[in-house]
């Protein structure tokens, strides 16, 4: 056993040596020969710094122009008015959540009854449950809820109708959970 220690001792030192041998200094003459290699070599040409249009500018002088720094109030309102007396949506009503996903990627999941008022549960393509009472709006079609039961929610949509106006349109959502 003993001659087996020293055998080891013997192995890791002499690969100890050989590992070590490979630190010296002697392989650095082939890595100055490539140093100067490059260094020798010819440069590229610097290409030339592009040349800098000058922009025309343009004094602004307000006398019957409006205010560019404030919104223009009326006109996106005004290009959206129905041309026809019939039903059409209101541009100025602000927004609610469910009206930026289109109907057939809302679920409803349930109805929820307080103080005597039916709530519908509504899930968005977001994974979140919302409440709604019939008067809100869903969908991208400016739908108004006009009837919620235990299993449906009826809502009236204002839709083109191709010639510059819009008609109603009924739809649902069922219950699906």
């Amino acid at each position: 056993m003993r001659a087996r220690g020293h055998l080891r001792y013997l192995f890791l030192a002499c690969s100890a040596a050989v590992a070590l041998g490979g630190c010296t200094g002697g392989g650095m003459q082939d890595l100055q020969a490539y140093v100067q290699q490059v260094k020798s070599r010819p440069t590229a040409p610097i290409q030339p710094i592009p040349e800098i249009h000058q922009i025309e500018t343009f004094t602004y002088v307000a006398g019957d122009r409006r205010d560019p720094f404030s919104p223009v109030v009326g006109a996106q309102e005004q290009a959206q008015q129905p041309k026809s007396s019939g039903p059409h949506p209101d541009f100025l009503r602000p927004k609610e959540e469910l009206e930026q996903f289109p109907l057939d990627s809302l679920r409803m999941v349930g109805t929820l009854e307080r103080q005597h008022v039916l709530w519908a549960l509504v899930r968005s393509k977001d994974r979140v449950i919302h409440r709604v009472k019939a008067g809100n709006y869903l969908g991208q079609n400016n739908g108004q809820i006009s009837r919620i039961t235990e299993n449906k929610i009826e809502l009236t949509e204002i839709v083109p109708d191709g010639q510059g106006g819009y008609r109603e349109r009924q739809a649902s959502l069922e219950l699906t959970e």
